[in-house]
């Protein structure tokens, strides 16, 4: 991760704002649990515009594009060819996408915008929803909140960071992780409660 923020910090200032918006993008229109380090492109762009060296509103808009447009080609991919492509995924990525599936199924649209905080869910959330038939309307409206919201707080961390960027982007990672653990054990309770219940009616 060190050697990526380097690297980020050195190119010219257009190629990081490229970075900004292309790497988000990329993230999550694969379906296939790519993780880009497109939360690291941006805030490092925006520990670029702490420096005067970018704007800190383009780095914001540029993320926020890349987001917004990377989740809607994710989201036709999932809606054209979705479930062959998860059927055809390793195992741990298909268990994955099940645990993913299951979270979009319970929360719909709060689960596009919750899902673009952590790295694993923004790569698969948006394949997930198109494949499960989520509504193109319903899609769009929480990608946007969730882009827009995503790229602002990103950026402006980096950009509040300065050059105390290392620490503070270890603290985002870390709670990105906790993140995925709790939406992962929340996902395995509700499915664990509803087999109990499914049980239970059953035996009435």
């Amino acid at each position: 991760m060190t050697q990526l923020v380097a690297w980020l910090l050195a190119l010219p200032p257009a190629l990081v704002l490229v970075a900004a918006l292309v790497l988000p993008a990329v993230e999550a229109s694969a379906l296939v649990g790519l993780v880009v380090p497109g939360e690291t492109a941006v805030f490092v762009a925006g520990v670029v515009a702490h420096g005067g060296r970018l704007p800190l509103a383009a780095v914001i808009a540029a993320a926020a594009v890349g987001a917004v447009v990377g989740d809607q080609v994710g989201y036709r991919i999932g809606r054209r060819w979705g479930p062959g492509l998860v059927s055809r995924l390793p195992a741990r990525l298909r268990t994955r996408s099940d645990l993913v599936t299951s979270f979009v199924a319970r929360r719909g649209r709060w689960a596009v915008v919750l899902g673009r905080w952590t790295a694993l869910l923004r790569a698969l959330v948006p394949g997930v929803a198109g494949a499960s038939g989520m509504s193109q309307r319903d899609f769009t409206v929480s990608n946007v909140v969730g882009g827009v919201t995503w790229a602002a707080v990103i950026g402006s961390l980096g950009y509040g960071a300065g050059a105390a960027y290392a620490s503070v982007l270890d603290r985002v990672n870390h709670a990105s992780e906790i993140a995925v653990g709790v939406v992962v054990v929340l996902v395995l309770v509700g499915v664990l409660l509803r087999r109990v219940l499914r049980r239970r009616a059953a035996g009435l």
